[in-house]
């Protein structure tokens, strides 16, 4: 009951139509109905259609869009009582593979935020300059991570994992037969089977992404927040980079779960004496990656420049 108390009667409903302010109004009455539910889904390990349904609402990114494929956001909206029930089933699935997960994964793990992994990079980073040391920085942009998402590939990570049957069954079901459509206004698309594809917003959504993921262990320092990858090489003095092989590694990795690198929003920078030097740029699928310089790049919230200065990102936040 508790969790149906704290709905958001200010959030739109999915496909199904149930207004959110009758789950939170009526909690009291429905908790023992719905707990008969969840109970049931998940001891039959099967998902009702309505609760895989999605609508697709494009939002815009900025104002005014221009493009389609570049300003246009899609939100999502599922049921809420299916979202709910994710959250218990993602609690569970936590709970049993956390401590199997990559320790520098600092999304959708407890006890984990984007400071914990701010904090740490910026540690390593301010180590190696003070010492003289040389740094370089690529940060890995996945493609449509969420959509791009395996449910072949997904299921045999979940099985390798050791979860129970009864969450395996329950997550299949969840996975097949997914559909969505467009919402604009009153107007609605026809309906479209997912075979791949994760609902964003949702809460199975990142915490499956980072387990598809956890085999992605680059030779270097690497930092992960969901989808948002940091791949750091500490150079020495005189110390040749290896970094052109660790990205080509990363490519062939990130292949074999079916996900694809963003060579457009992937961006290099360097920090250190190497600056001087100018290393030759990075190859990425047959094309160089941006190297940021002598701007900021913008990382998990914060605008990081090439001196680790804190200039840039406080004139960026006292102009929002």
């Amino acid at each position: 009951m508790n969790k149906l108390s704290k709905i958001n009667v200010r959030k739109s409903p999915g496909p199904d139509g149930l207004p959110n302010w009758v789950l939170q109004d009526f909690c009291t009455l429905l908790v023992g109905l719905v707990c008969v539910i969840f109970n049931a889904t998940i001891r039959e390990g099967a998902v009702t259609l309505r609760w895989k349904e999605a609508n697709v609402i494009p939002a815009p990114k900025v104002q005014p869009f221009r493009l389609i494929e570049m300003d246009l956001q899609p939100i999502l909206l599922t049921a809420t009582l299916g979202k709910l029930l994710e959250s218990f089933i993602g609690q569970w699935i936590l709970q049993c593979v956390q401590n199997q997960l990559d320790d520098h994964q600092y999304g959708a793990v407890r006890r984990r935020s984007t400071i914990h992994a701010l904090v740490d990079m910026l540690h390593h980073w301010h180590s190696a300059v003070d010492k003289s040391n040389s740094v370089r920085i690529v940060f890995i942009d996945f493609a449509k991570a969420f959509d791009h998402t395996d449910h072949n590939i997904l299921m045999t990570k979940l099985v390798a994992l050791g979860l129970p049957d009864t969450i395996n069954r329950w997550m299949y079901s969840f996975l097949c037969h997914r559909q969505q459509r467009i919402k604009i206004g009153n107007v609605l698309s026809e309906w479209v089977e997912m075979t791949t594809s994760m609902p964003q917003g949702s809460y199975l959504g990142p915490l499956t992404f980072i387990i598809l993921t956890d085999s992605l262990k680059p030779a270097c320092l690497t930092h992960k927040y969901i989808d948002d990858t940091t791949l750091t090489e500490i150079l020495h003095k005189s110390t040749a980079s290896f970094m052109q092989s660790i990205i080509n590694d990363v490519v062939q990795q990130s292949s074999l779960n079916a996900m694809k690198i963003n060579g457009r929003k992937t961006k290099e920078m360097l920090l250190g004496p190497i600056t001087k030097d100018m290393s030759p740029l990075l190859i990425l699928n047959s094309a160089t990656i941006e190297r940021v310089r002598p701007t900021s790049f913008k990382l998990l919230g914060v605008h990081v420049s090439n001196d680790l200065k804190w200039a840039q990102h406080i004139n960026a936040i006292s102009s929002e």
